[in-house]
């Protein structure tokens, strides 16, 4: 990273390129808007996240159905997903700073509205917005930072990761706290839309194009991808994505649900089950250490191992009925290996199976991928507990389904990355 780093043009439109002059960004403003880019995941986190821990609460409060909530609890992920191929798209085309700003106040609207709906249709537009604010913003961040920080892309995606990790363990907490203050579960939805809001006021002043239109291709140097396929979509990007639908499906499935198992099945009390969340967002701030080590090491094979370690804390979580000790540790553990290993490392690595250029399609891909079928996990596994109960269906849903994931991987060549040895 340098002292001052150009702007690169390329991603703005042609008529744009001769208007512009370069930027030049300081190492502090650089450190501030990176700042700002994790705050700004933290709280999209924090607006996802809210929702599980209060689901019996809404259920209460509007008579739905475990499967009507299981779909609520997950449904924004449809939001992600439809936005991620189109933000991946205009990612490549237009200012990647102008997505992110109003990815966050789409975001922000959507959590604030939640609490408005009358009913199951209106609540489920509500959460689909905010996806789809959430997948553009997704999106943005990882093509921005992706392409500034192209040699420490891993490790720079699991700093965010971590941020992302606080907003989990900090917002059950915070929106359990606040429904026992008021007495109801709207303000938490309120707090944190406005608190998105004022970090995309801010991002407007302090997060500067110098950050987030860097050219990939130019971080590299001079480095020739003739070795790679000429497609964004290749055997790498394809078994990848493979890849995150599963652990999406499963990881998604599990945090949606979790609270609801605590609280249904082993009769903890909400706080409790906010703590054992809580816990899990802690575990996902091994982010850092999981970029850390995609970075040096066979990013397909930590994957793999990590989908492993997944599968065989599902078997611990659902059929040992631990108690609330040992639920916190596996918690924890969820959370370090589906947050803090897998989500930055598959991440990095559909970027790192495409040339420079292709970054933005990459990233779209993958929030399309991870998050699409993810929308009806949670209504897959309310399904699945209804027919097979909590113990069965969490060896489906989050046991077997990482397993083929990990089966998924060996079909990635790592020897075809951009950032191979060659």
């Amino acid at each position: 990273m340098t002292h001052a780093a150009q702007v690169d043009t390329s991603a703005v439109p042609a008529n744009e390129t001769q208007e512009k002059s370069p930027a030049l960004i300081s190492r502090p403003m650089i450190g501030v808007g990176f700042l700002v880019v994790v705050l700004s995941y933290m709280v999209n986190a924090m607006d996802r996240q809210v929702f599980p821990p209060l689901l019996p609460n809404i259920r209460a409060e509007y008579g739905f159905s475990l499967e009507q909530g299981g779909l609520l609890a997950t449904n924004f992920t449809l939001g992600m997903a439809l936005a991620g191929l189109p933000a991946g798209y205009l990612l490549d085309r237009f200012r990647r700073k102008t997505v992110l700003l109003v990815s966050m106040v789409i975001y922000s609207l959507g959590t604030m509205a939640t609490p408005l709906a009358t009913g199951f249709a209106d609540m489920t537009v509500y959460r689909v917005v905010s996806g789809f604010g959430e997948g553009m913003q997704s999106a943005a961040i990882f093509a921005a930072i992706g392409a500034f920080f192209a040699h420490r892309r891993g490790l720079a995606f699991g700093v965010i990761g971590m941020g992302y990790s606080i907003g989990v363990f900090i917002a059950p907490l915070i929106g359990v706290q606040l429904v026992s203050m008021h007495g109801t579960w709207h303000s938490p939805f309120y707090l944190f839309g406005a608190a998105g809001l004022l970090i995309a006021a801010a991002a407007v002043f302090l997060v500067k194009t110098g950050l987030t239109e860097r050219s990939a291709e130019k971080v590299v140097s001079t480095r020739t991808y003739e070795y790679m396929s000429a497609s964004a979509y290749n055997r790498n990007t394809i078994a990848l994505a493979v890849h995150s639908v599963l652990s999406g499906v499963a990881i998604y499935g599990f945090l949606g649900l979790y609270p609801t198992f605590l609280i249904t099945s082993l009769h903890y009390t909400s706080g409790q089950a906010a703590l054992a969340m809580s816990l899990l967002g802690f575990g996902g701030m091994t982010a850092v250490f999981g970029g850390w080590l995609g970075d040096r090491f066979n990013q397909r094979n930590l994957l793999i191992l990590s989908m492993l370690a997944v599968s065989a804390i599902s078997v611990c979580i659902y059929e040992t009925h631990a108690d609330v000790g040992m639920q916190c540790v596996f918690a924890f553990l969820m959370g370090a290996f589906g947050l803090g290993f897998i989500y930055p490392n598959t991440n990095s690595a559909i970027q790192r199976a495409v040339r420079p250029a292709q970054i933005g399609r990459a990233s779209g891909l993958f929030v399309t991928s991870y998050y699409g079928p993810a929308a009806f996990s949670g209504l897959l596994f309310a399904a699945l507990v209804d027919s097979f109960g909590w113990d069965r269906a969490g060896l489906l849903q989050v046991t077997v389904l990482p397993l083929v994931g990990a089966l998924a991987l060996t079909f990635v060549r790592p020897s075809k990355f951009n950032n191979a040895v060659r």
